[in-house]
């Protein structure tokens, strides 16, 4: 038995244990060594109350790694939504991430709402998959703290999907824009041994491990930064930084005086107001694909 109240009137904080309510039959929870579905290692980030299964193909979390393994940001599978993705699983025909990437159009074409047609295009959006840049396979691991332009940076630091099996917490807060927990977080993933097979069989189905190469020094955006911020009506951010890098741009995640454009969507934000403020080039969607076309 405890005492507690609401922290800021909204949230449930345990102030102290009622010590004189105890009868001496209490018996003491031990958080897991390990996750009750799959038996790897759990883990507990510093300063979290959690503890967490690191094992990407953990049954108690297929489903949702395949949905993000598969959305747009990701590796960007079309056709893969949480409804095809639940009859892959619940059928059996996917128990592993990597799975996917074994299916077959009779298979496939097998599902409820799923005809020939469909089934075609699908499998030909899985092999499209496979060219995705490293970072893409990255973001798509679900790692925790790592969102699409942390995997970016890391990328191309790193060099390969095996270079991350290598480097310590340590060389990685070298990194610029890679702090501790996110440190933390990438060692642990990538020390579950799960993981590691996981990797090894998305590289053996062919899925690109090695990072791309830079954009060229002299594309039509060389030497130019560019801010990207709200919501573009047709491009992710992955997207639109993708087609900058591409042209020899740099990317960067926040405005200043060495910002050459700041491209802004719907909903901008701070960074659009800064951009204003330090008299900042401002493109929309059209104006930058205009400029990426001379």
């Amino acid at each position: 038995m405890v005492l507690l109240h609401k922290a800021g009137d909204i949230i449930p904080e345990i102030i102290k244990p009622l010590v004189e309510h105890r009868t001496g039959k209490e018996i003491e929870i031990c958080p897991p060594a390990t996750c009750p579905a799959c038996q790897s290692l759990v883990v507990r980030f510093a300063g979290e109350v959690a503890y967490r299964c690191e094992n990407i193909n953990c049954p108690a979390r297929l489903k949702e790694s395949l949905i993000f393994f598969a959305s747009r940001d990701a590796m960007d599978i079309d056709g893969m939504g949480p409804a095809v993705i639940d009859q892959l699983v619940e059928r059996g025909l996917v128990n592993k991430l990597d799975d996917i990437y074994s299916l077959t159009e009779e298979q496939l074409a097998s599902l409820e709402r799923m005809g020939a047609k469909s089934a075609a295009n699908l499998i030909t959006a899985i092999e499209n998959s496979k060219s995705r840049p490293l970072h893409r396979l990255v973001t798509a691991l679900g790692i925790r703290f790592i969102g699409g332009k942390s995997a970016r940076i890391l990328s191309e630091h790193i060099g390969s999907i095996d270079g991350f099996f290598k480097v310590t917490a340590d060389e990685l807060m070298g990194i610029p824009e890679i702090g501790p927990r996110m440190a933390e977080s990438l060692v642990a993933f990538f020390a579950e041994s799960r993981n590691m097979d996981t990797i090894q069989r998305l590289k053996q189905a062919g899925v690109n491990s090695i990072a791309e190469v830079r954009g060229p020094q002299n594309g039509r955006l060389s030497g130019k930064t560019f801010v990207l911020t709200g919501t573009l009506p047709e491009l992710s951010r992955d997207q639109a930084s993708e087609m900058i890098i591409a042209q020899g741009g740099r990317v960067s995640s926040s405005v200043s005086k060495k910002t050459d454009y700041v491209v802004a969507g719907a909903e901008p934000g701070s960074k659009y107001d800064k951009a204003i403020q330090l008299g900042i080039a401002l493109l929309d969607q059209d104006g930058l694909l205009e400029l990426l076309e001379g």
